[in-house]
């Protein structure tokens, strides 16, 4: 079942108004690239800021949001800027939007109410979608990064802040979209929770949340004002100082639950266990690359947990290497009966069929990728990124059913990240990453 954003109520009428195009994040776009048939066309621009998402609201009206990448030195801050779509040129900007002094890697959104939407370390802003002045802050209760921004069919937002094992439990916050006034009581789980959240809005009109913990994952329900955690549904993928890390988001395909553990990478854990989160005395230079070995030995694994029986969980090592480790979540395919797999830290992406319910390897392909992909079921092509061992990040576009590589487009970026990629929806895509952002187009 298909994610149709520009239905949800909670969003501005947009093709992708939100991170991976919609709260089940399936990543899908509607048209095609035909990367394999025309030729591509790169505009880039470098500066000093830690890019995370674009996103649309009108058509052709164009926002990217992040932080800086400011792990020392002077105090960080988020920004959202409005950008010409076919030069990158900045047409509109934020102020400097107060972070509580963390450095992560926020979310915003075009919701339904005509505002976008920022979350940056432990602030949430509504700013005006022509100018991008503040309209209203509100600082969140949790004084920790945060991470995942999604509106709900009332309207309402919700977010959470980011903590690892042994670092108390995640706090779950619901707020008005107009006032940003909280919405009932905070919600902390059991446990910590690293990736970001999703939601599923049921045909009965109620919705859903799920939240990976550092053990279990965490279906919420919403009653009234209140976050209720659901008692029967909280499928265990881990357990605590075992063989694997923990899981980023997960995708929400097929009434199945998929995810990919092993990401609280070296990096990651440094990062968190720092006070303001990210924020050294000292630059912390390679201590926060991703391409550290991994903490664990387990190999990298992919989940599959039905949301209709917990106990239906299926587990698949791809690659088998051990020390696996990746910094985004995987994506599933239904058109193609396929999940998209990858292991950051050794390499290599993989294609798993998921028909009639097993796991097995389809196809590998020797790339190293890192970031949040995205899919085109009508042509069956999947854009992902490939850090090269020349040290540069390239854009690819890979067969979603054979695994070929159909195309390959240098971004000028030298850093890669897990940062997320954007249909454009004109044979293009939008490259978020630290130090650059960039627009491919083909013809």
């Amino acid at each position: 079942m298909r994610d149709r954003t520009s239905s949800h109520p909670g969003y501005w009428p947009s093709a992708w108004p939100v991170e991976c195009g919609g709260n089940r994040r399936q990543k899908a776009s509607p048209g095609r690239l035909d990367a394999a048939s025309g030729a591509a066309s790169v505009i880039s621009r470098h500066d000093d800021k830690w890019h995370v998402m674009a996103i649309e609201r009108n058509s052709g009206q164009w926002y990217v949001g992040g932080t800086m990448a400011a792990f020392s030195g002077p105090p960080p801050f988020g920004w959202v800027e409005r950008i010409d779509p076919n030069t990158l040129d900045v047409l509109a900007a934020s102020p400097q939007l107060p972070c509580g002094d963390h450095v992560w890697c926020g979310a915003i959104l075009a919701h339904a109410n005509g505002s976008i939407m920022s979350v940056n370390g432990n602030y949430l802003h509504r700013l005006d979608p022509d100018d991008l002045s503040i309209l209203v802050e509100r600082r969140l209760p949790a004084d920790r990064s945060h991470n995942g921004l999604l509106a709900l069919a009332d309207g309402s937002l919700i977010t959470k802040d980011l903590r690892l094992e042994g670092q108390g439990g995640t706090t779950l916050t619901r707020l008005d979209p107009g006032s940003l006034e909280i919405l009932g009581q905070p919600l902390v789980l059991p446990e910590g929770s690293m990736g970001r959240i999703a939601a599923n809005l049921e045909l009965d009109g109620t919705e859903t949340v799920y939240v990976p913990g550092t053990e279990h994952l965490w279906r919420i329900h919403l009653e009234g004002d209140e976050l209720v955690i659901d008692a029967e549904w909280q499928p265990r993928y881990r357990t605590a100082d075992d063989r694997f890390g923990l899981s980023w988001d997960a995708c929400l395909s097929d009434d199945v639950c998929w995810a990919m553990d092993c990401g609280d990478v070296a990096s990651v854990r440094r990062i968190h266990q720092t006070e303001p989160n990210g924020r050294f005395g000292t630059p912390p230079g390679r201590d926060l690359s991703w391409r550290l070995d991994a903490p664990w030995d387990g190999p990298q694994r992919l989940h599959r947990i039905s949301l209709t029986d917990p106990t239906a969980h299926v587990v698949i090592e791809p690659f088998g290497t051990a020390g696996g480790g990746i910094i985004a979540p995987p994506v599933h395919v239904p058109e193609f009966d396929m999940a998209i797999a990858w292991d950051s830290i050794n390499g290599g992406l993989a294609g798993v069929s998921t028909a009639d319910g097993g796991l097995e390897v389809a196809w590998h392909l020797d790339v190293r990728a890192s970031m949040q992909p995205v899919v085109f079921p009508e042509s069956g092509e999947l854009v992902i990124n490939d850090f090269t061992a020349a040290g540069t990040d390239d854009v690819i576009v890979v067969d979603i059913a054979t695994g070929a590589l159909l195309a390959r487009v240098a971004t000028g970026s030298r850093i890669a990240n897990g940062m997320f990629l954007t249909p454009g929806g004109n044979r293009d895509i939008f490259y978020c990453s630290t130090l650059t952002v960039a627009r491919i187009a083909w013809s």
